[in-house]
């Protein structure tokens, strides 16, 4: 047998091998988080995302909600993205909502943004969207809204999970039920109010005939973005994985390495830019006309240029995020202010500091003037017309900004890792050098010129290492070191 046929049985062994293990990972996976309810959907009850964990944790949430609004008659909207499970979740949180008495307003496939709109449009008095984010399409979550359109808060969630764990909830009788309300025009009202913002300018995007190629992963961006575009006066779209049927053609995350499609995709149709969401849409990534990758975390960076170009302000980003922010802030004559990761966290740091524009580092554009979440299509429309306005091409706007490199890595967790005794030994270390020191989200070390941030996610079993430095080599550099320094702990 030659080394051809040898390469080729090692690699199928290799996929089923790795697909049986990555199947046996999915399984019996629940976490209850400041990100809402995230799990991996089958598996025993309170070990996976099962039909009955759905239905407990939906009935503590609108039980809670009843509990604190003190209304005969409670409206809540429910929005999903366009995972496999979608339908059936759907169905088990409808009706446990009417039977707490609680009117639905189903707005159907719809962005994380777009429901956070709808819930604030309709008066109602919470919301629920149903999609695992950037996670695969074993996953789906719960996320949960307050009545202003916004994520509950950390404390706010243990009373929901207090109650969920208690399963003190009361269903009302027959007479008290709820009902359905169908909202078909959720998304036409979203975009409706994007065009509506100043520094929104259809005039310059329309007459720039841009060539947009855009990835939308099959879920409910390929409905949302096209029709953008089309308001916005994009007559060229090129459309990759746009059917919204949650068939995933790779790993919904917007990295590099799962973009190599919609790269060579632009450079055969010689897109002037290309944009890339995860299923929920409240993520962007961008890809410049030469196929190189803009950077999610430039994202935020060059619409909050574009905006304090046009008016003068603060920004927030989380810790986890470059410091190009705080660069191009100052030299604006803002000033930047950083939060724990998290959108509730970010979101609060901008109303403490009246900031006019923040987000994440993931791809994450949060403006208030629009509304307080993380939105991809109004991300979209503002990068736009500031590339319709520089006259640039793309590849020449990310230029422009100051070139710092993050190393984002992982530590898998086993079971019963003392995750905090790790990263207290990590801190006393560093302390003990003076080394300055940021303990709000685990920790972040701040050297000369580079910084290194090690936290708990939020959504996965993991540890996170992230590094920022001038040059990627070294920003690997210093997070393997932290990395070896975790491994000989655990």
């Amino acid at each position: 047998m030659d080394n051809k046929k040898i390469c080729v049985i090692i690699r199928i062994v290799l996929i089923i091998f790795v697909g049986k293990t990555l199947k046996s990972n999915f399984i019996m996976t629940l976490i209850k988080s400041i990100s809402g309810i995230r799990g991996t959907i089958g598996g025993k009850v309170g070990e996976g995302m099962s039909p009955l964990d759905i239905v407990k944790f939906t009935a503590a949430f609108g039980f809670w909600i009843k509990n604190r609004s003190k209304k005969d008659k409670l409206r809540i909207v429910v929005g999903r993205d366009a995972r496999i499970s979608g339908p059936m979740a759907n169905q088990l949180i409808s009706g446990t909502l009417i039977g707490l008495g609680v009117d639905i307003i189903d707005i159907g496939l719809a962005s994380t943004p777009t429901t956070e709109m709808e819930v604030v449009r309709h008066k109602a008095d919470a919301g629920i969207i149903i999609t695992a984010s950037h996670n695969p399409a074993q996953w789906n979550a719960l996320k949960l809204l307050n009545e202003k359109g916004e994520f509950i808060s950390d404390a706010e969630g243990k009373e929901m999970l207090k109650i969920a764990e208690e399963e003190s909830f009361v269903f009302e009788d027959v007479f008290k039920l709820g009902h359905t309300i169908f909202e078909n025009n959720a998304l036409a009202n979203h975009v409706d109010e994007i065009l509506k913002l100043e520094l929104v300018d259809t005039k310059a995007i329309n007459s720039a005939n841009f060539r947009v190629a855009i990835d939308a992963v099959n879920s409910v961006g390929g409905t949302a973005i096209p029709y953008l575009l089309e308001r916005l006066g994009v007559e060229n779209i090129v459309k990759l994985y746009c059917e919204p049927n949650g068939d995933f053609p790779h790993n919904p995350e917007p990295l590099p390495e799962n973009l190599t499609a919609i790269s060579k995709k632009i450079l055969e149709t010689k897109a002037d830019v290309g944009f890339v969401v995860d299923p929920d849409v409240d993520r962007l990534a961008i890809v410049n006309e030469d196929g190189s990758m803009f950077g999610e975390e430039y994202t935020l960076v060059a619409i909050s240029d574009y905006i304090l170009q046009h008016k003068k302000g603060n920004t927030v980003s989380n810790l986890s995020s470059t410091k190009a922010l705080k660069d191009i802030t100052l030299k604006n004559g803002g000033q930047y202010s950083s939060a724990a990761v998290g959108e509730v966290n970010v979101v609060n740091k901008m109303k403490e500091t009246n900031a006019i524009i923040g987000g994440e580092g993931n791809g994450g554009v949060i403006y208030p003037e629009l509304h307080y979440g993380r939105d991809a299509l109004v991300g979209i429309a503002l990068f736009l017309s500031q590339l319709a306005k520089s006259g640039k091409k793309c590849s020449e706007l990310r230029n422009q900004y100051p070139n710092y490199f993050i190393s984002k890595n992982k530590i898998q967790l086993s079971e019963g890792t003392d995750v905090d005794a790790i990263l207290s030994t990590i801190e006393k270390t560093y302390r003990k050098q003076n080394a300055e020191l940021n303990t709000i989200d685990g920790i972040r070390i701040d050297f000369e010129g580079e910084w290194v941030q090690l936290r708990k996610s939020n959504t996965e079993p993991i540890i996170r290492i992230y590094a920022e430095s001038g040059t990627m080599a070294s920003a690997d550099a210093l997070a393997h070191k932290i990395m070896d320094e975790i491994k000989a702990l655990l």
